[in-house]
């Protein structure tokens, strides 16, 4: 598991299949989320894991980027090849669309 900066990720989308994991709560993710991403909770994550897949890169976030660190960790535990924790998360992604 790596953290990824928020140029990063945006040049992942760009040129290449991604998948973007939003572990925020459901209202959070309602009111704004990166395009594409799929959320994952506690309550749908087997299903996710079981949907997925595990070859392409995936990409973690959360409000900051600190909780996705221990569930990038997970998923890599449960197969993932290539995962990654957002820098600064939703909070850092939101920012640099500012800019």
């Amino acid at each position: 598991m790596k953290q990824i900066s928020v140029t990063e990720c945006t040049q992942m989308i760009q040129q290449q299949k991604v998948t973007i994991v939003d572990i925020r709560d459901p209202n959070s993710f309602a009111q704004g989320h990166i395009s594409g991403a799929h959320h994952v909770d506690n309550q749908n994550i087997q299903d996710f894991i079981r949907d997925a897949d595990l070859d392409l890169p995936l990409v973690v976030c959360c409000y900051h980027g600190h909780s996705s660190i221990p569930a990038a960790q997970y998923l890599e535990q449960q197969g993932f090849k290539q995962v990654y924790s957002l820098d600064g998360g939703m909070c850092g992604w939101m920012l640099s669309q500012e800019l």
